[in-house]
């Protein structure tokens, strides 16, 4: 059966990849296997190295990797650009810090020496999406190559050519031949790799759906699971804002990547005192977005990825509409040809209503209104998910007395969510488990060996 790549502004089919049959899976396992065996005695100057050239891959060929991007899911090339640029920045902060992270620390107890070593354990699997196709797939990589261990990775089908041009570019950067494949295989063939006992762990991003499967065929051969999942991101505004500021903001935070985000903002939980304002204010600053295609520079919303997740956006905002919400822009596609949505505001929103439980995955804002902060932490924590958060005040110190009280892996006061390798990245509830990123999450696939020399 083959792959195909669509491209979502025209339609039509970019290219079609044959996918990998069973015995062509278990070879490149296999070659990862033996490969692994060799990158795990690398020292970490040398596999700095690597990462380093790969950051330099990644910043020259920026532009081509925005391109590729653009034609596979329909990313604003202005986006793809940044995109590839800061996976040549997790790649440098691994290559620089990694030793650190990883260091024996000494532990003292009765023995004569105790201590923690932080060893490799071996291939691990990345089951990733296909929203940010080259900072998912490192956000993985770096750490898990730094710390010695090697990669398999089955990306979104419909993303194959990214996938497969990640795999070429950390070859050119000079990691050895086998340590990182990208398996050109359907979700179906996922649970025959999870069960090949040369692969030691699972991490995925995706849907709630797809980690329930992941997780459950990796606990069924106890094997350790990293699961980033869906989010419904609260976007709280409190009652002392500057309106317009705020509003423009937010209108940047529900339509990065035509708001296929899983940290976009996407509840608008606002004060009442200002909710009349802030309605207005981002309702205009949504409707002035550039909707278009996505090699034009000016493009500031390009096409949803595919034509399904179109009638689902639909499909939400219409029962919502019918449970009482009230359309104040958009709601409808653009254009007769692609996958395009015109930045959509809903107000009179409630956390029954579609838009209000669900993710929305697309350029669909939920505006709800709140009584006071404490009712806006409660809205904010009604949801299933908990991935992130945000909250927006003119007096910081209020805003921040509001994070410990909300559910969610990261809060932040007066920006926009976002993934930084500084800093530890994952959620709770249904928006999974485990951390990405800064020494949190090296960590999650080493062996934590503790050594007592009596």
């Amino acid at each position: 059966m083959a792959l195909r790549s669509v491209d979502p502004t025209t339609g039509e089919e970019i290219a079609r990849y044959e996918e990998d049959d069973a015995t062509a899976v278990a070879a490149a396992i296999d070659v990862t296997g033996a490969a692994f065996e060799g990158w795990r005695e690398t020292s970490f100057e040398e596999r700095a190295g690597v990462l380093r050239r790969a950051a330099q891959l990644l910043k020259d060929e920026a532009r081509s990797h925005a391109e590729l991007m653009a034609r596979e899911m329909g990313k604003p090339v202005a986006q793809g650009r940044a995109e590839a640029e800061k996976c040549a920045w997790v790649c440098r902060y691994y290559a620089d810090h990694a030793e650190r992270f990883l260091a024996p620390e000494i532990i003292a107890s009765d023995a004569a020496k105790s201590y923690v070593r932080f060893d490799p354990i071996g291939p691990v699997l990345a089951v990733m999406p296909w929203n940010f196709p080259f900072w998912q797939v490192f956000r993985f990589a770096a750490p898990a190559l730094m710390a010695g261990n090697v990669g398999l990775l089955k990306h979104a089908s419909n993303v194959t050519g990214c996938a497969l041009a990640i795999e070429n570019l950390l070859l050119r950067a000079g990691l050895p031949e086998g340590a990182f494949r990208a398996l050109v295989i359907g979700s179906r063939a996922v649970e025959s790799v999870i069960e090949h006992p040369a692969v030691r762990a699972v991490t995925l991003t995706g849907s709630e759906a797809a980690g329930a499967a992941v997780a459950a065929a990796a606990g069924r051969r106890i094997k350790k699971t990293v699961l980033e999942l869906g989010g419904s991101d609260p976007f709280l505004v409190l009652d002392d804002v500057d309106v317009r500021a705020v509003a423009r903001e937010a209108a940047k935070a529900r339509t990065i990547n035509a708001g296929q985000s899983c940290i976009a903002a996407k509840r608008f939980i606002v004060l009442d005192r200002v909710a009349d304002a802030f309605e207005e204010a981002l309702a205009s600053e949504l409707e002035a977005l550039v909707v278009g295609n996505p090699l034009d520079e000016k493009t500031e919303v390009g096409p949803l990825a595919r034509m399904d997740l179109v009638e689902d956006l639909e499909s939400q905002i219409e029962r919502s509409v019918n449970a009482g919400a009230r359309l104040v822009t958009g709601g409808h596609r653009v254009g007769d040809v692609g996958c395009f949505y015109a930045p959509t505001l809903l107000a009179d929103v409630t956390p029954e209503m579609a838009a209000g439980r669900e993710e929305t995955f697309g350029p669909v804002a939920a505006l709800i209104r709140a009584g006071s902060d404490e009712h806006a932490v409660k809205i904010a924590n009604g949801s299933e998910f908990g991935l992130g958060a945000s909250v927006w005040s003119s007096d910081s110190q209020r805003a921040e007395r509001l994070a410990p009280a909300i559910d969610s892996g990261c809060v932040f006061v007066n920006g926009m969510v976002k993934s930084d390798p500084r800093l530890p990245f994952g959620g709770v509830k249904r928006s999974g488990y485990g951390r990405e990123l800064a020494d949190f999450g090296i960590r999650e696939f080493v062996n934590i060996k503790a050594v007592v020399v009596e």
